[in-house]
């Protein structure tokens, strides 16, 4: 780019005064970022408007001319020829409050054109994480009705047990690739240092064999947990544990418990 044929054409004026589309001044604008000869070329041109600015206001004219040609002693009447205005100095001046005006208008055009630029971004970004969001809620959801209404399932109901009656839980067994599906919106959010922990059971002799603990129950909203079984169940319970599980189940802290229905 021929940067010194660029300053002379005239076009940074031009930009600095706000006669440009709004096109034309963001690419200059982009021009600025990338050649420091042109910044400084706009600086200095806007320098000049402010120094233009002070310099060319009108001086008022004083009457001291007129005074000289008033005559107290003479009773003839004095022509007074009317002084010309100096129409280039109110035209330098004009011209010098437009082009700072210009100046200041394409500045502030700019500053809330950004702003707007940034907010769109921010808007445009947020509706994509909630679009991309819903997607996936709607995919897992079908996905997961799509397992429930499988003719293949067994459905285990867990009931409250003891003190927490009011407790309730449900199992989808999925036998053909080895998962459950725990539906466990009937059991309160874990206490602060507990964590639930489900168990699968065989009756005789009556065998725990821990299938891990729900570590993000509290988060999660939906409360619906796919969890790996490949155990011969034939019950499945649910207990309240120290954080990190424990080995056995703690019986007074067992919530819930359902036997799967034997086979017609």
């Amino acid at each position: 780019m021929d940067i010194k044929a660029y300053i002379e054409s005239g076009i940074l004026e031009l930009y600095v005064a706000g006669q440009l589309s709004e096109t034309e001044n963001q690419e200059i604008y982009d021009l600025l970022q990338q050649h420091p000869e042109l910044l400084q070329e706009v600086i200095e041109i806007e320098q000049a408007v402010v120094k233009l600015t002070a310099a060319a206001s009108p001086k008022a004219n004083g009457f001291s001319s007129i005074k000289e040609r008033l005559s107290t002693n003479d009773t003839k009447v004095v022509e007074l020829t009317p002084k010309k205005t100096n129409w280039i100095s109110y035209t330098g001046w004009a011209a010098s409050i437009i082009l700072a005006a210009g100046l200041f208008w394409t500045l502030n055009q700019k500053t809330e054109l950004e702003q707007q630029i940034q907010t769109a971004e921010i808007e445009n970004q947020y509706l994509e994480t909630q679009i991309e969001d819903a997607r996936a809620d709607l995919a897992a959801t079908k996905n997961l009705l799509n397992v429930i209404r499988d003719k293949n399932i067994i459905a285990v109901p867990l009931g409250g047990q003891g003190d927490f009656a009011s407790s309730f839980a449900k199992v989808y067994w999925n036998k053909a690739d080895n998962t459950i599906y725990l539906d466990a919106e009937g059991l309160p959010n874990a206490p602060k240092g507990k964590v639930w922990q489900v168990w699968s059971l065989t009756l005789n002799p009556l065998t725990p064999t821990s299938l891990g603990t729900i570590e993000d129950f509290n988060t999660d909203e939906n409360k619906i947990f796919s969890i790996a079984n490949a155990n011969k169940s034939e019950a499945f319970g649910i207990t309240l544990e120290p954080e990190g599980g424990s080995t056995s189940p703690t019986m007074e802290q067992l919530y819930t418990l359902g036997v799967v229905a034997a086979a017609p």
